[in-house]
């Protein structure tokens, strides 16, 4: 075994999160979609050759917890060569929706495979029943192009034919071709850090410090588990409706404590819906990973060892692991936010100190597209609205911000606006949205688009039925509204999740919810 101390496990960690940060770096300066470029909806990591990861950067929640799954199924797929690069989205063999798309290769030494680097990245279009991929489907090939684990690059050489393919089934042919070019582009930084690291300090050096990091991780974890009171605690809460019925759909969660383990229990939600929110169990164990990781205080890797204290009973058929072919274009963004409402006010009970109000819970989705006749092609568009953040003990909530499972970043005005065949008349933080207490939570946005030209929507968003909810007789935060406000003024008032045509002129208003209040005001 290899001699180590403290100082030396925190060097090579740093080391590995930083050959992940440069992979996002190139992947952000190389694409050419705003949703990649600017909002930085995309991750990066490493993983060890059985597809666990052992560093990855500081990017989105919902995908890296995922993103093993992805390098384990394309383990049962493929057969990995030097210099090839592995291309795959489908949920339902290690992907998450069908707009984020992995790129996964390998990393040999002396012709040994040894370790993997990956990303993902969420594309503005990937085909499908409407524009930007995120539909009202009931079933997952309404959704868009499903791409199961396949070389997209063999032996350093791209199939041109695979990628023609993919091609010929998006909207935006040429912003997908940079975007697609810009996570191999990422992959091979990555690839070409990590086999200079091997050279320098040697592969069993570097396979055992891969190896420890995930050990510390876990060791970290079991002992803020064992802070936390043995015990049984329930809570649930609700999602508007699956876009196709107007029934709630139930995210329930029973949590044991047995000194250093947990065991998250999911089997009393909602059996899967018609509608796309369905999430897979790859979501699932993101939202799981991402509240115990946000639990430890200390400053610890997020790597596949946070999994092994816990126990996560996710039943098949349930709208928290979905069976083939349900829709999923929502499971990933809403579902996984709903997921941290439950276990966050199931903790709770448990350390109520600790735990925040509930944030904004959704990611106000919003997907559009038509044709330009400005530029003669199609354009195709997606971004996620911020909200308001639950507060806690000792603080407020922030306005105006992502929460949870998400970690973009706004699309600057002036990008949209060069982009695309609109205009963003107004953007502004929703004043006094947030729950009232002791101390406030954080406020909501307001953001009006008008149209240009005849655009096609999609709306995927929740919060608009039940509130996030306060604490400690904190107030709730105000409900998220969507409205189309028509060229001649009408004002049409839409569910959470719609699809609708805007024509010239028209105007889509949306207000995202508010955080949760925490105690009672004095």
């Amino acid at each position: 075994m290899v001699q180590f101390d403290a100082i030396e496990l925190e060097l090579f960690k740093n080391l590995f999160i930083s050959i992940s940060e440069e992979m996002g770096a190139v992947l952000e300066r190389t694409s050419l979609s705003p949703n990649i470029k600017e909002r930085k909806d995309f991750s990066c990591a490493l993983f060890n050759k059985r597809g666990e990861t052992f560093a990855q950067g500081s990017h989105i929640p919902v995908h890296l917890g995922a993103m093993p799954l992805s390098v384990q199924a394309s383990l049962d797929y493929v057969n990995f060569e030097e210099g090839d690069v592995v291309i795959l989205n489908d949920p339902y063999k290690g992907g998450t929706h069908l707009p984020d798309v992995t790129c996964i290769s390998p990393v040999f030494t002396e012709h040994s495979l040894s370790f993997f680097v990956a990303n993902r990245a969420h594309h503005s279009d990937i085909g499908g029943m409407s524009p930007g991929s995120m539909p009202l489907a009931s079933e997952i090939f309404q959704e868009g192009l499903i791409i199961p684990p396949v070389k997209l690059v063999k032996k350093g050489e791209l199939d041109k034919d695979l990628l023609n393919f993919i091609l010929a089934n998006v909207r935006t042919p040429e912003e997908r071709k940079g975007d697609i070019t810009a996570q191999i582009a990422a992959n091979n930084k990555g690839r070409i850090r990590l086999e200079e690291t091997i050279k320098k300090y040697g592969p069993e050096i570097i396979t055992e410090y891969a190896s420890l990091i995930q050990d510390y991780t876990e060791k970290i974890l079991r002992e803020t588990i064992k802070t936390i009171p043995d015990g049984e605690y329930e809570f649930c809460d609700y999602m508007d409706d699956d876009g196709i019925s107007n029934e709630p759909v139930k995210i329930a969660v029973k949590m044991t404590i047995k000194r250093d383990r947990a065991i998250i229990d999911f089997s009393s939600s909602s059996k899967q819906v018609a509608g796309g929110i369905n999430a897979n169990s790859a979501v699932t164990y993101s939202a799981v990973l991402y509240v115990f990781r946000s639990l430890v205080e200390e400053d610890i890797p997020f790597n596949t060892g946070l999994l092994r204290p816990l126990a996560i009973i996710a039943p098949k058929g349930t709208v928290i692991n979905a069976e083939y072919p349900a829709a999923t274009a929502g499971g990933n963004v809403e579902t996984s936010q709903r997921i941290v409402d439950v276990l966050l006010g199931a903790l709770y009970q448990a350390v109520p100190k600790k735990i925040p109000a509930a944030s904004s819970g959704t990611m106000n989705n919003v997907t559009f597209g038509g044709f330009d006749p400005e530029r003669k092609s199609r354009f195709a568009y997606y971004e996620t609205i911020g909200g308001g953040m639950g507060a806690g003990l000792n603080y407020n909530g922030l306005s105006g911000v992502h929460t949870h499972m998400t970690n973009s970043l706004n699309t600057p005005l002036e990008a949209m606006e060069k982009y695309l065949p609109l205009y963003i008349q107004k953007y502004s933080i929703r004043s006094r949205s947030g729950g009232s207490g002791k101390n406030r939570g954080g406020d909501g946005i307001i953001r009006e688009y008008k149209f240009r030209v005849p655009t096609q929507i999609s709306i995927i968003s929740e919060r608009r039925k039940f509130s996030p909810y306060g604490l400690e007789g904190g107030g709730n935060g105000e409900k998220g509204i969507n409205r189309l406000i028509r060229s001649n003024g009408q004002k049409i008032k839409l569910g959470s999740k719609v699809n609708l045509k805007a024509d010239t002129g028209d105007v889509l208003h949306i207000e995202t919810p508010g955080g949760g209040g925490y105690g009672k005001k004095d």
